[in-house]
């Protein structure tokens, strides 16, 4: 077993390598020449979109609800654990380096969201389909079509393996044993030489009952549930990390200034500083990416959804999806970790993962076991909503994939139930690897098709902009623009 450990180890390292990582942010790159950096001239315009939703236009929930699906499955444990994770390996400057994909990354989301609008499709009830899968082979031409069987392929299993089910429930189901019974004093049921206590058994039905109850409803159920949870959550999050700049105020200049020269290998020994600006570039980028999705084509399957008439406003309400997840939320917990002395405790004490960010929040003016249970349940709640919405992902991709066979749907949607009940008592690593490669085996079509089809939306945005100069578009509040 740790020889085929050790392989799929090779395969997800050459999946989520320097090339990878250098093509999505090549479109990002592409993608924000050809349009002006619209991703930074626009976001006031964005953010008000967000907001206000259309009342006209095909689809099946709001814009704003079609935003918060996709946050659902983006915001999650990457924005507590990744993050932590990229300070502690490539140090502080991968900050830094996270920011900046994710200000390229914004760009892909938008280029997403706009696709996804243009070339989706109405099934016989009226409900709309879409996502990379419609806008390969109906922008880039049935020939194409292979590559969206490829990415919706891919998709399904990644839904249903573990990225949306086995690591998330397995992240909430810690929480409630670390807050009820950290010692694992009450034991349940062993598995060979594993234990499990009665708080994760309890947690694992309760999560997986929750899960079916929401899923079952389909997408509108669970965007619902996502327009009212996912807002509460990142306020919840933000207000507590705010909280503890506040009263860490005066480390934030030094820790920004130790951000930045660590991004560019300032502080390495000599000789040393181009290695340790490529390790801070690399793990900065790969956990930025990996935690706001864009380039890897999830996002614009909640888009498609949307109830718009134009794919533009569409685009850019699903950036703000990168702005918020990475720029505002995994900023936050970057700060929190290097203000409080976390990163220094790490390479002291040799604390990894969301061990930081308990540090970190262990300093708030309450004490530490109030930060803890917090972030406990803040963990939890990004958790379960990746669960909702990746199950949205998958079921779609696996739609797509045959054909449109409901009974197929169906099955998948109980089976990930299944995989969400079953996934705190996994130990296989093998697991979570396999599941990482199957998500970043998702990028590789979507952004075929976001190279091919580039200038399709450069041209929808200048359309878009100069019929809304020419007051032909209302904005449907205040002054047209």
């Amino acid at each position: 077993m740790t020889g085929f450990n050790a392989w799929l180890e090779k395969i997800d390292s050459a999946v989520w390598g320097v090339p990878m990582m250098v093509l999505i942010l090549g479109v990002g790159l592409l993608l924000s020449f050809r349009m002006g950096f619209l991703q930074f001239r626009k976001l006031g315009k964005a953010l008000r979109y967000m907001v206000h939703n259309e009342s006209e236009g095909e689809g099946e929930v709001s814009s704003f609800a079609a935003l918060t699906t996709a946050l659902a499955a983006t915001v999650g444990t990457g924005n507590i654990v990744g993050v932590a994770t990229a300070v502690v390996v490539g140090g502080p400057g991968a900050l830094f380096w996270m920011i900046i994909a994710a200000c390229l990354g914004m760009a892909t989301k938008y280029a997403e969201g706009l696709l996804a609008v243009k070339y989706r499709v109405l099934d016989e009830n009226g409900k709309a389909l879409g996502g990379p899968f419609y806008y390969i082979e109906n922008g880039l031409g049935p020939k194409w079509k292979w590559l969206a069987k490829l990415f919706a392929f891919f998709g399904a299993v990644a839904g249903v393996m573990g990225i949306g089910t086995i690591t998330q429930a397995s992240s909430i189901t810690a929480a409630f044993n670390n807050v009820f019974d950290p010692n694992g004093a009450h034991v349940a049921f062993s598995i060979g030489n594993m234990s499990y206590t009665w708080a994760t058994t309890i947690a694992a039905i309760v999560v997986a009952g929750a899960a079916a109850l929401v899923i079952v409803g389909g997408i509108k159920r669970i965007s619902d549930f996502a327009s009212k949870v996912v807002p509460a959550m990142m306020v919840l999050y933000v207000t507590f990390a705010v909280l503890i700049l506040i009263f860490h105020a005066s480390e934030i200049p030094g820790s920004l200034v130790r951000i930045f020269q660590s991004a560019f290998g300032a502080n390495a020994v000599a000789g040393g500083a181009l290695g340790a600006m490529m390790v801070a570039m690399q793990k900065g980028i790969a956990r930025g990416i990996f935690s706001n999705e864009s380039g890897l084509g999830s996002a614009p399957i909640a888009a498609a959804a949307a109830q718009t008439k134009e794919p533009v406003r569409q685009g850019l309400v699903s950036m703000t999806g990168t702005f918020l997840d990475t720029i505002v939320i995994c900023t936050m917990t970057g700060l929190c970790i290097m203000t409080t002395g976390a990163y220094d405790a790490a390479l002291d004490q040799g604390l990894e993962g969301v061990q930081l960010t308990i540090y970190a929040f262990g300093h708030m003016p309450w004490g530490g076991t109030v930060g803890a249970v917090i972030l406990s349940v803040c963990l939890a709640i990004f958790a379960f909503t990746t669960i909702l919405g990746w199950d949205y992902y998958g079921e779609k991709c696996l739609q797509y994939f045959t054909n449109n066979n409901m009974a197929a749907v169906k099955i998948y949607r109980w089976v990930y139930i299944l995989a969400v009940l079953i996934g705190p008592f996994l130990t296989l690593s093998a697991v979570w690897t396999i599941a990482d490669i199957f998500n970043g085996l998702m990028a590789f079509p979507n952004l075929v098709g976001l190279f091919g089809l580039s200038g399709i939306v450069v041209a929808e945005t200048k359309s878009y902009f100069k019929r809304l100069e020419a007051g032909e578009i209302d904005e449907g509040f205040g002054k047209k623009k």
